[in-house]
């Protein structure tokens, strides 16, 4: 016969380890699935502006090229050349979006290349 008691030990300790168990998932859970939400909270709190700034400051570059050609050249750049403002204006524009694609593809700390 089983001493007095044996039993509620064994249903303790399984319990015990259910609760031990249940407390692993929910870290696990929570270091998987909120941890890492919160990264990327912070990474567009700061790359939303970023990226608004940075389109902002592309037009108004763009526009200000556009219409400084368009009013400095006067009658040079009329007619059969009026599109070359335009072209200096796009052109303005695809570099800077290219230089910004490179940077962004660039890991900004060197011990974290790609693999």
């Amino acid at each position: 016969m089983a001493p007095l008691g044996a039993g509620q030990e064994t249903n303790n300790g399984t319990a015990e380890i259910i609760g031990d168990l249940w407390q692993l998932i929910k870290d696990y859970a929570k270091q998987e699935t909120i941890d890492p939400l919160r990264s990327i909270g912070r990474f567009l709190a700061w790359g939303i502006p970023g990226a608004i700034l940075l389109t902002l400051g592309l037009l108004f570059g763009s526009l200000a090229i556009l219409r400084g050609l368009q009013t400095e050249t006067g009658a040079h750049l009329s007619g059969s050349w009026d599109y070359v403002p335009h072209m200096a204006a796009f052109v303005f524009a695809l570099t800077g979006a290219g230089i910004s694609a490179a940077l962004i593809k660039r890991p900004s700390n060197p011990s974290q290349t790609p693999r």
